[in-house]
C-alpha cells in the first residue's frame, strides 16, 4: 500500500480539456493563426509556456496571459470528473497522504482550481512555477516528495499524460493512468496501473467502497 497518492490536476481530477483547447484556439485566432482543436492537443499536460513555444506566436508571455484569461470564459466547460470528490474524501477519511504535481502555474491554481474546494485535501502542492523544470522532468514530482517527506518507493503518481508518466519514471515513483482523462493507453507501456474509473483509485489504495 502506498503511504501517498500524488496527482495531476487537468485531466485527472479536473475535466479541462475543451476549455484548454477552445481557449487556446480563441486566442490563436485573435492573432491570425487557425488550427483545429486535434492540432492543439499537444498543448494538454505542459505548461502553457512550453506549448506556445512550439507555436508561431512572437510573445511567449503576453500570449500565455492572454490564453490565461481566455480560460476563465470557458468555466463553465471544467467540472470534477464522476466520483473524484468522494473518492478523496475517503482517502482522506483513511488518512492516507495526499499531493498535487500540476502544469497550472500557483496563480491558475488559485483562480481554476481553488473554486472546486477540494484544496485543503492535499499536503503539498508543486505547481509549474515552483521549479525551474517541468513535466516530463521529474524536478516537480521530486519537490514534492521531499514536502511530503517520502521516499519515491512509497508513492503512486496518478494522471493522463505522457509527461506526467515520464516525470513519475524518472523520479522513480509508480505511475497509475487515468484512463478517463487520457481515452487510450497506447504508448502508456510504463505505466504499472491503469485505472478505468476513479473508484479504481481506492482499490488500488486498498480502501473499500
Amino acid at each position: 500500500m502506498y503511504k501517498s497518492i500524488i496527482f495531476d490536476i487537468d485531466g485527472t481530477l479536473l475535466d479541462t480539456e475543451k476549455a484548454i483547447l477552445l481557449s487556446l484556439q480563441q486566442v490563436l485566432k485573435e492573432e491570425g493563426l487557425s488550427y483545429e482543436l486535434d492540432d492543439l492537443k499537444f498543448s494538454l499536460g505542459i505548461p502553457g509556456k512550453e506549448a506556445l513555444k512550439q507555436l508561431p506566436v512572437t510573445n511567449v508571455d503576453k500570449m500565455d496571459k492572454k490564453w490565461s484569461q481566455a480560460v476563465l470564459e470557458y468555466a463553465h466547460e471544467v467540472g470534477l470528473f464522476s466520483d473524484i470528490e468522494e473518492i478523496i474524501e475517503l482517502l482522506a477519511d483513511k488518512q492516507i497522504q495526499m499531493g498535487i504535481v500540476t502544469s497550472k502555474t500557483r496563480d491558475e491554481l488559485k483562480r481554476e482550481f481553488e473554486p472546486f474546494g477540494l484544496n485543503t485535501y492535499f499536503q503539498y502542492i508543486v505547481c509549474a512555477d515552483d521549479t525551474l523544470k517541468h513535466k516530463p522532468e521529474p524536478e516537480p514530482l521530486l519537490a514534492c516528495l521531499e514536502g511530503l517527506g517520502v521516499p519515491s518507493s512509497s508513492a503512486l503518481y496518478i494522471g493522463d499524460s505522457i509527461y506526467d508518466m515520464h516525470c513519475a519514471y524518472k523520479a522513480g515513483v509508480h505511475f497509475a493512468l487515468a484512463l478517463w482523462g487520457a481515452k487510450t493507453t497506447e504508448g502508456y507501456d510504463l505505466a504499472e496501473y491503469v485505472l478505468k474509473k476513479p473508484q479504481d483509485i481506492a482499490v488500488l489504495a486498498g480502501l473499500k467502497l
